[in-house]
């Protein structure tokens, strides 16, 4: 008599869901406990009172809704006729623009900080230094001033601009041409078709575009940190930030995350209601494919003026960095005569930081990657084929990290994690646990969507030949599932190297990641080093995300991540 082995699905998926309740129910959990809580651990509502009382942390609130609605607007305004002219005309480059505009996402928000302070900062902006050679104004004189509010704004702007020119191009790439063909029939101009047809039916989609820009200016940690706290002014998340500089306020800080956290949720619930609407329905099969404005005389001219609104997120930043990269003094342009590499030399081995650094940042991203796709296989699977009770919980439990900004989450885990039975604080575990939480959700829509695409019943048969639901996800759906795999790796993998906020939190000087020392590497001024690790992180995550493109990752995923980063 053959003994049969025992079938372990059950209690591992349980112990899934185990781990993910522990990956964002407790972290949360503390956070609230602390925000109604003195330094004595007694109930108070004294912290939410001097939030929203105190000046030091009402105008960082009040800076931070500036910031987030005047993103929003700009992005809107900048985005929406690009997305019309890319796709409704006959606009050269149209297809070249598209792929820049990817490109443009490429870079983190605080790497485009950076590259924005070396074009325009007041005294050594090379923008500001070209003006004053051209126009011998005098050396105390600035065009630009990045250090400002509507430095910050244009900055946050540059680098969230893309999210909602996707949304919009591929909303009017989706349009029924029929209504507009029908409009011109009756007699109408193209623009009274655009004004009663065209926008009507883009609108919920500009308007999700629009509050993506919010979330993104809402929670974004880097650029404000680069370019707020020099000009002497934070938002929330550089005040949460700060409250954990010596004495450390961790009460103070969870009551400041707490509003960002409930903002988020309640952005990312209309967010979905207004995706939810639908623009238009279609009765009776295929519809054409919209028909191609004509511009005429303005193909070049409107041409020229995208590449030139291109450059703000694209060229302008990638010139600065390269230039200070082979630059013996930053602030000055390079010449074949000034060329050098010895800011590569002092970076990569001169400086004893760097090498500790790089390698925790790929130990976390290959292990995030790693593990947290294979967490993501397991709930989508969970999920996908209810193979559990409670599979609906689980699910949501995948998706929650989008509502949970990434400085939030970190404030959250460093309170969950700084007492026994588990004290993670200072360990690189912490950060796993940060890394995994915060790409979970753009990993588990991956694999939701590739599941959809295998059928129950190839499963049904090896489980009707004996094989445990382990086994058949291993030998039957795993290989069907490979490429989705491999693209999810490479897009977590992408995720972790550009992760600042939740690093600039949990890490110590044992554990420091590439993005925690560029910020780090800005106090004591080594601007080389600083473009030199900006373009190693730029070129790291291009080489991964071309991997991932030719391996087709899904729209779904690409969306969500452009929520949840920050």
């Amino acid at each position: 008599m053959t003994l049969r082995r025992p079938d372990l699905s059950q209690p591992l998926m349980l112990l899934v869901a185990a781990l993910l309740v522990l990956m964002i129910v407790l972290p949360m959990g503390w956070l609230v406990v602390y925000s109604f809580s003195d330094k004595a651990g007694n109930p108070t509502l004294e912290n939410f009172v001097r939030l929203f009382t105190d000046p030091d942390f009402l105008d960082p609130l009040i800076t931070t809704l500036i910031i987030a609605f005047s993103t929003s607007a700009a992005c809107c305004v900048v985005a929406a006729p690009l997305g019309w002219l890319v796709a409704r005309t006959d606009m050269p480059l149209a297809r070249t623009f598209r792929v820049l505009v990817m490109a443009s996402l490429v870079t983190p928000p605080f790497v485009g900080a950076i590259a924005w302070e070396m074009l325009a900062a007041p005294n050594s902006g090379l923008l500001n230094q070209l003006w004053r050679a051209v126009t011998g104004a005098p050396s105390d004189e600035a065009l630009f001033d990045i250090y400002t509010l509507t430095g910050l704004i244009f900055t946050i702007a540059c680098y969230t601009f893309p999210y909602v020119f996707i949304l919009v191009a591929n909303s009017l790439d989706r349009m029924p041409g029929e209504l507009e063909d029908a409009s011109s029939m009756l007699g109408a101009g193209t623009w009274t078709t655009a004004r009663r047809i065209t926008i009507p039916l883009a609108m919920p989609t500009l308007l999700a575009g629009a509050l993506i820009a919010f979330l993104q200016a809402l929670n974004t940690f880097g650029s404000p940190a680069i370019l707020a706290i020099p000009a002497g002014f934070h938002t929330l998340t550089t005040k949460i930030w700060s409250l954990f500089e010596f004495p450390p306020k961790v009460e103070l800080a969870a009551a400041s995350s707490l509003p960002l956290l409930v903002l988020t949720i309640v952005l990312l619930r209309v967010q979905l209601l207004v995706l939810g609407r639908r623009g238009y329905a279609v009765l009776g099969g295929k519809y054409g494919a919209p028909r191609l404005i004509r511009l005429g005389k303005w193909r070049i001219p409107v041409a020229t003026a995208a590449m030139l609104v291109l450059s703000l997120p694209l060229f302008l930043p990638y010139a600065a960095l390269l230039n200070t990269a082979f630059s013996p003094v930053s602030s000055q342009l390079v010449t074949p005569a000034t060329f050098t590499l010895r800011n590569f030399y002092f970076t990569f081995t001169e400086l004893s930081s760097t090498m500790p650094a790089l390698k925790n940042t790929l130990i976390l991203a290959a292990l995030s990657a790693t593990l947290g796709g294979l967490l993501a296989l397991l709930i989508s699977y969970i999920v996908a084929r209810q193979a559990i009770r409670g599979w609906k919980v689980l699910g949501f439990l995948a998706t929650a990290p989008l509502a949970i900004p990434g400085i939030v989450l970190g404030v959250g885990l460093f309170l969950a994690y700084t007492r026994p039975p588990l004290t993670l604080y200072g360990t690189i575990w912490i950060l796993l646990i940060a890394f995994i939480t915060i790409e979970l959700p753009a990993a588990y829509q991956q694999f939701r969507s590739a599941f959809h695409a295998v059928h129950p019943e190839l499963e049904e048969a090896g489980r009707m030949l004996g094989a445990t639901r382990l086994r058949t996800l291993w030998d039957i759906t795993g290989p069907l599932l490979r490429a989705s795999v491999v693209a999810t790796w490479c897009f977590v993998f992408v995720g972790v190297i550009r992760e600042l906020s939740a690093a600039v939190i949990l890490f110590t000087s044992e554990t420091k990641v590439v993005a925690v020392l560029i910020f780090d590497l800005k106090e004591s001024g080594d601007v080389g080093a600083i473009a030199v690790l900006s373009l190693t992180i730029v070129a790291i995550t291009t080489v991964v995300i071309v991997i991932a493109s030719r391996l087709s990752i899904g729209r779904d995923a690409v969306r969500l991540r452009t929520i949840a980063g920050g």
